[in-house]
């Protein structure tokens, strides 16, 4: 039961981790704390606040996560319960579709039991299934999950029935029965025009179901009544948003710094505190999960490399303006600071060859940028720091590390 406590305790983090763009590792080496504290550490850390009218509710999300049972026959009754809490909901939190850290927790704590339920089951728990697909799609967990297969009902199409043409004119009565009708259509000019409203509704909220246009189109022709085919309304083509387009390494700010002083976090076995130079008249401090794989007196005097433009916020009540980048191996048992060359100047900030835009004055964690450009940072095969193979550049030549094919975070 411990075990599989921690496991879930490791689950839930990493995503939140995720959700936030933070390093896990400065959170899961953490011993002690329950799942509540956890992600309570990681909320205050990220900066983001639950709205008070939401904080009890939120709370109560997070014992349900840490709490939700192992077995079989207990972990359906509580699945059930959340499946008629979701009848007229799209996310836990809020009325809207925005998914909260309330979901991220949830979705982390029940994905184990819910990827393994039987067909007959997930029959059972319709609006959960609908909640769990929804937040897989829209969340970006990355590789922390595997996916769960959600078989959705096909959507068929009405098929409309031609109407002769000699049919309408068989008769005064059904002759008319038209007449009636094109005077109603009359009353109402803005059918088509709610209609067109109504399917490019249809078609943002569905559009995670691949709905085809075909479909769309034969569903407008049944609404307004007409047989004839309707010119489709071309949406406008979308432009490019830069927050779906392949973010630069530019925008971050990474300098030479001296670590000036470090000592042991006072509240966190696994975290040093770093004061560091990086030529400004104010020095920074700084908060890294160093402290198992360094001494405080191994980092004194010690050149690093850190990004400078992270939101400064803080970790465990210790406020941190900046990140120290260090390579890691695979199972993170190695972990080290960059080695920054002897003739690189303090304060200096790293460059990338054809990457010369102007850095953000300050990384918008809700724009996960850290979090689009940490995948391509890594050392190669020689242990040169790069972004996507383009090496780390200061003016004494490139910054290193002893740890090769590692990634760099």
């Amino acid at each position: 039961m411990a075990s599989a406590k921690e496991s879930r305790k490791r689950s839930i983090t990493s995503a939140l981790c995720k959700h936030y763009s933070l390093d896990p590792d400065l959170f899961l080496a953490e011993t002690g704390n329950d799942i509540k504290s956890s992600c309570l550490n990681v909320l205050k850390a990220s900066g983001a606040e639950v709205p008070l009218e939401n904080n009890d509710e939120f709370m109560r999300w997070i014992a349900f996560g840490e709490n939700f049972p192992c077995n079989s026959e207990a972990c359906l009754k509580d699945l059930n319960e959340l499946n008629e809490d979701l009848i007229q909901k799209s996310v836990l939190l809020g009325g809207g579709l925005q998914p909260s850290a309330a979901d991220v927790v949830v979705f982390s704590a029940l994905h184990s039991m819910v990827v393994g339920l039987s067909d007959s089951d997930r029959d059972k728990v319709p609006h959960l299934m609908r909640w769990t697909d929804y937040i897989q799609s829209v969340v970006k967990f990355g590789e922390l999950f595997e996916r769960i297969l959600i078989q959705k009902a096909p959507f068929d199409p009405p098929v409309l029935k031609a109407v002769a043409k000699g049919e309408t004119e068989s008769s005064t009565k059904k002759t008319v029965q038209v007449t009636k009708d094109a005077n109603s259509l009359e009353a109402v000019p803005s059918t088509k025009k709610s209609v067109d409203t109504l399917v490019f509704t249809l078609n943002l909220q569905f559009d995670y179901l691949n709905l085809t246009p075909f479909i769309l189109k034969n569903f407008k022709k049944k609404i307004t009544g007409d047989n004839k085919a309707v010119p489709e309304k071309k949406l406008p083509e979308k432009v490019p948003d830069a927050n779906d387009a392949e973010v630069s390494v530019s925008l971050l700010k990474i300098q030479i710094g001296l670590i000036r002083k470090a000592w042991k976090h006072p509240s966190a076995d696994s975290l040093l505190v770093e004061e560091i130079d990086v030529g400004d008249p104010k020095v920074r401090q700084v908060v890294s999960g160093l402290a198992k794989f360094c001494s405080p007196e191994e980092l004194m005097n010690r050149r690093v490399a850190l990004i400078t433009n992270v939101k400064p916020g803080k970790l465990r009540d210790v406020m941190s303006e900046g990140l120290v980048l260090c390579a890691s191996s695979e199972d993170h048992t190695a972990v080290e600071p960059l080695i920054v060359p002897e003739g690189a100047r303090i304060g200096e900030c790293v460059s990338f060859t054809g990457h010369e835009g102007k850095p953000e004055d300050v990384l918008n964690p809700k724009k996960k940028q850290l979090d689009k450009i940490t995948p391509h940072l890594f050392t190669n095969d020689k242990g040169v720091a790069t972004f996507k193979g383009i090496p780390f550049m200061t003016s004494g030549g490139p910054c290193t590390s002893s740890l090769s094919n590692a990634s760099i975070k």
